[in-house]
């Protein structure tokens, strides 16, 4: 599936789907569905399918630091066979046509950090049934990294959209902004150095940002979107009758998800010797929940 195929699945969503942030300030609806995100270093490092990966020779990796995170896609799936807007769809972020195509529309992401609840959806309002499959498409990734600069190690701060495609106005790190005014592609970063006046910002290789998805060969996703896809070690069951809170928590694999092209063989991230960002992708997804 093409660039085009991607940009059209996910137009075809704002036709069919009206689902919707929930303001946290609405009155109690009763017993709500609670997203959450979590992030692990220490989780199964996975490649596209869902098997296990080790980095590539030539190439190079670090475990960020996360600070915060977005989605604008959520939806919980029955089973493997569930092709992707076939489930239960919960949550579909604003998007924009300003830059030209179809995009997220980066001003109006919801962004997260680790624990923080990033969707409430009344329990009342999501169909009964039961569910083996989270599926989530990430936009937005703003983590800590390491990198040597002429010579010193420093700590940066990197901003990766690894979102479908995103429309930036701009956005900035510390004080360093980044006017963008255009749409940008799926694997678009930015970067600035902790305490030093230094800052850069680049594109990944289109397709090279990792996806997994475990039920792939059952239930694919469009090429150049970022919907990770996870399955619950013992089904999630909806009955209509809930009487409190479920709260879903989706542990994301950080384990060496931040990739780049070594120049320098030294397993040290340094752009001014012109080694390029490679892969920004989460590399697993482990849903569970609690009642």
């Amino acid at each position: 599936m093409n660039r085009l195929f991607t940009l059209l699945f996910f137009a075809a969503f704002i036709a069919f789907f009206s689902c919707s942030d929930k303001d946290d300030n609405l009155v109690n609806e009763g017993p709500q569905l609670m997203i959450k995100f979590q992030f692990d270093p220490n989780q199964a490092r996975l490649d596209n399918l869902g098997q296990p990966a080790t980095v590539s020779i030539g190439k190079a990796a670090q475990s960020p630091v996360f600070n915060t995170i977005s989605a604008h896609y959520f939806e919980l799936a029955p089973n493997e066979f569930t092709q992707l807007g076939e489930g239960s769809v919960l949550y579909h972020a604003a998007e924009t046509i300003s830059g030209g195509d179809i995009a997220i529309d980066f001003s109006q992401s919801k962004i997260v950090s680790d624990g923080e609840t990033f969707l409430s959806i009344p329990l009342s309002e999501i169909n009964q049934g039961s569910y083996q499959y989270v599926r989530v498409s990430l936009s937005y990734q703003n983590y800590n990294i390491s990198i040597l600069n002429n010579g010193n190690n420093y700590t940066a701060t990197l901003e990766s959209f690894v979102g479908y495609n995103t429309y930036i106005t701009n956005h900035n790190i510390g004080n360093n902004i980044f006017n963008v005014n255009a749409n940008r592609l799926q694997g678009y970063w930015a970067l600035g150095l902790h305490n030093f006046p230094y800052a850069t910002s680049g594109q990944a290789p289109q397709g090279a940002t990792t996806v997994p998805n475990p039920i792939a060969s059952t239930s694919a996703i469009p090429q150049g979107s970022c919907v990770v896809t996870g399955k619950f070690s013992t089904n999630l069951v909806i009955t209509g009758n809930e009487n409190r809170d479920i709260i879903v928590t989706l542990s994301l694999s950080t384990n060496n998800s931040f990739e780049w092209q070594e120049v320098n063989v030294d397993g040290k991230f340094e752009p001014t010797a012109g080694e390029n960002v490679i892969d920004m992708g989460v590399r697993g997804l482990q849903p569970t929940f609690t009642r």
